[in-house]
């Protein structure tokens, strides 16, 4: 499998060449299902290191503290 950045990079040339418009109606349809695939790919791929980022921000200090699995506090800023 290719790194994310690859894919991510990939994702960003289909892009470009779509956006040119000088495509064949068959070929511009290969190039949306590709980057589709892509897209979901790199969408899973940035959910589990969300997941990861948020344990370890909110993992607790001492095994008696609960851990805070929100992000951002909402009951400040309103």
């Amino acid at each position: 499998m290719k790194t994310f950045e690859e894919r991510l990079k990939r994702l960003e040339e289909l892009n470009a060449e779509m956006r040119t418009g000088n495509l064949p109606l068959e070929k511009a349809v290969s190039l949306f299902e590709e980057g589709i695939k892509l897209a979901k790919s790199l969408e899973k791929d940035l959910n589990k290191i969300e997941r990861k980022v948020e344990i370890l921000v909110n993992k607790p200090e001492s095994p008696e503290e609960t851990p805070n699995f929100e992000l951002f506090d909402t009951t400040s800023h309103k």
